[in-house]
């Protein structure tokens, strides 16, 4: 019996085997979205229209024989993600009425895949916070709990996909933007290895691929591990000009039984400690994974962390501010040094960056992605928390004078990136899975960290727990 809870690999069974059709799967997802959402806000833009017509077009060509990776299953995108026709503010006022002409490459390819879209998620202002609040749209709740936040920035997508009212999200990511919603809303989140998926068609690169920016990606969510990857499989390949000659070939999964992974565990930062609980989440792993004889013991990169999370900051920053006339840059820098953080200190760097120091950062950059690739010939996967704690409370006011409460202990809110950093400065795969519930309840999320390009190793790695550890549960009343 399909329900909202069903996985999107589950409705393409249904679907092929004629127990629904796609106009009764879209429809079902609209009316939990009209049930639903009302308290959550996480589907602001709505094309129920648009994705029965795609049902429509998707039951005839089931019916003359078609397929397609897709076809009939009902999804949702994040707002900045490009869509002919709809809105993509990205959460900025001045951009609210701004419409792209034509879909973005990755847009395309689940269209033509067959996917339904049900409407468009919800974001914060400039993508840029670990929430989904923004003048354009309002706030996203957790259904977890309505006075905490669902992440971000993709929160609208992990909010919708815990709720029930969407099978599928596409997100982006370049400071855990896929992870973190998938983490605090107990769901899955991938971010892929970095040139695996084409970065135009997201903001902040708009129409056409910009090859100086780094780090960002976009990449799926799910409630399953099968779902993660149907959608990775259809979004995954080279950008327009490239695939002239380039093709993408993921190799498969390092292993195929758990016990034949040597998984790394990440220890303790002194930079940023996890809370208790996920801490205790991470030991608890640990020994699930050597009773399954699985390889488990401490080790990173040989990495200064400290210098490599400076580094991530500043390219961040340069990153984030492209586009910015010299005095906004020069005036946002003098505001972030003056905030007395490190976090802060670097990212007003980074906004100052001349060509040269630029190209200097990258030349670093590629000597912490070669430390990479030495770890990974020692191990297949390197576990660590996704981010510090469960889903805070929302906040309001100044990102810089912002902090949270962690077991007592005042936490600067900037430091929520350092374990969604780690897999981002280098381009590496990271899958956020659940890791079960704290004690009040919420969703506590882990990540496995993957040699690059190797995303099937990571997404295994998931599938394994999944199995036999932790795997996704609803919020309580959904």
């Amino acid at each position: 019996m399909i329900g909202p809870y069903s996985t999107a690999t589950e409705m393409l069974d249904a679907l092929e085997r004629r127990e629904v059709s796609s106009v009764e799967l879209v429809d079902l997802h609209v009316e939990r979205i009209e049930q639903r959402d009302g308290v959550l806000n996480a589907i602001p833009v709505r094309t129920f229209d648009r994705a029965r017509d795609a049902a429509r077009s998707a039951d005839s060509a089931r019916a003359a024989g078609k397929g397609g990776a897709l076809l009939g299953v009902p999804l949702t995108l994040k707002e900045s993600t490009q869509v002919a026709g709809l809105p993509q503010s990205a959460g900025i006022v001045p951009l609210g009425e701004h419409r792209p002409a034509q879909d973005g490459r990755v847009a395309r390819r689940i269209f033509a895949a067959g996917g339904c879209l049900l409407g468009k998620t919800n974001i914060p202002v400039a993508l840029g916070d670990w929430q989904a609040d923004s003048p354009v749209y309002g706030r996203t709740n957790n259904p977890w709990d309505l006075e905490r936040t669902p992440g971000g920035s993709t929160g609208g997508g992990g909010a919708a996909l815990a709720a029930g009212m969407t099978p599928l999200e596409l997100g982006s990511d370049i400071g855990g933007s896929i992870r973190v919603p998938a983490a605090f809303c107990g769901v899955y989140g991938h971010r892929p290895s970095e040139t695996a998926i084409p970065r135009e068609g997201a903001f902040p690169l708009a129409d056409s691929p910009n090859p100086g920016v780094v780090m960002a990606v976009q990449g799926p969510l799910a409630r399953s591990v099968d779902d993660l990857e149907l959608l990775f499989d259809v979004i995954a390949g080279p950008v327009d000009g490239e695939d002239v000659a380039w093709r993408l070939e993921v190799p498969p999964a390092r292993a195929e039984r758990l016990a034949d992974l040597r998984v790394a565990i990440m220890p303790a930062l002194e930079l940023a400690q996890p809370s208790d609980e996920m801490a205790a989440k991470v030991d608890e792993l640990a020994t699930f994974l050597g009773t399954a004889g699985a390889t488990v013991a401490e080790a990173m990169p040989d990495l200064d962390h400290r210098a490599y999370f400076r580094e991530y900051l500043t390219l961040l920053a340069m990153v984030t501010s492209q586009g910015k006339p010299r005095a906004d840059r020069q005036a946002d820098a003098q505001q972030l040094a003056g905030a007395g953080d490190e976090v802060f200190a670097a990212m007003a760097d980074g906004m100052l960056l001349d060509a040269h120091e630029y190209l200097a950062l990258l030349r670093r950059r590629e000597a912490a992605r070669a430390a990479w690739r030495r770890f990974f010939t020692e191990w297949d996967v390197l576990v660590a928390p996704t981010i510090l704690d469960a889903a805070f409370p929302h906040q309001t006011g100044d990102q810089n004078q912002r902090t949270l409460s962690i077991d007592g202990r005042s936490v600067a809110y900037g430091l929520n990136l350092v374990y969604p950093m780690w897999a981002i400065l280098a381009g590496q795969p990271a899958t956020a899975f659940p890791a079960g519930l704290s004690t009040g309840g919420l969703p506590l999320g882990l990540q496995a960290i993957g040699p690059y390009l190797e995303d099937r190793t990571t997404i295994q790695f998931a599938r394994f727990l999944q199995r036999d550890w932790q795997g996704f549960v609803p919020p309580p009343g959904y």
